[in-house]
């Protein structure tokens, strides 16, 4: 299935403005994209960063029409099928399929361009 194309725009949480240095330094809003697969049920997802080594250490911004909150989640403990060694890079309880069956369309058109253009460096 292809990835979600949900996009938002993340501001700096106010705590992080009010620690900032002076207007021409101040932290700037970021983009964040869905990593669920397409049609999933409920909010959007992304992961922003993973503390690693526990439980609940990635911390991932689920979003709607109304509001975005900031969460600590587990990790999904299922194991690809095909790769034992390979786990999914979702939150547990994630509402699409896992993350080896989600595919970014844009990352696949660029990975199948350059192959073409540079085909020994893609085996």
């Amino acid at each position: 299935m292809n990835q979600c194309t949900a996009v938002a725009l993340l501001p700096p949480p106010e705590h992080v403005l009010a620690l900032s240095v002076p207007d021409d330094h101040r932290p700037e809003a970021g983009h964040v994209l869905c990593e669920l697969g397409e049609d999933h049920d409920g909010e959007h997802c992304a992961m922003l960063w993973d503390e690693g080594e526990r439980p609940g250490s990635a911390v991932w911004i689920r979003w709607d029409r109304e509001r975005a909150r900031l969460l600590p989640l587990p990790w999904c403990p299922d194991r690809d099928p095909r790769n034992a060694d390979d786990a999914c890079g979702l939150f547990t309880g994630h509402p699409s399929g896992h993350s080896w069956e989600v595919t970014d369309p844009t990352d696949q058109a660029i990975t199948q361009h350059l192959a073409r253009q540079h085909p020994h460096l893609f085996p």
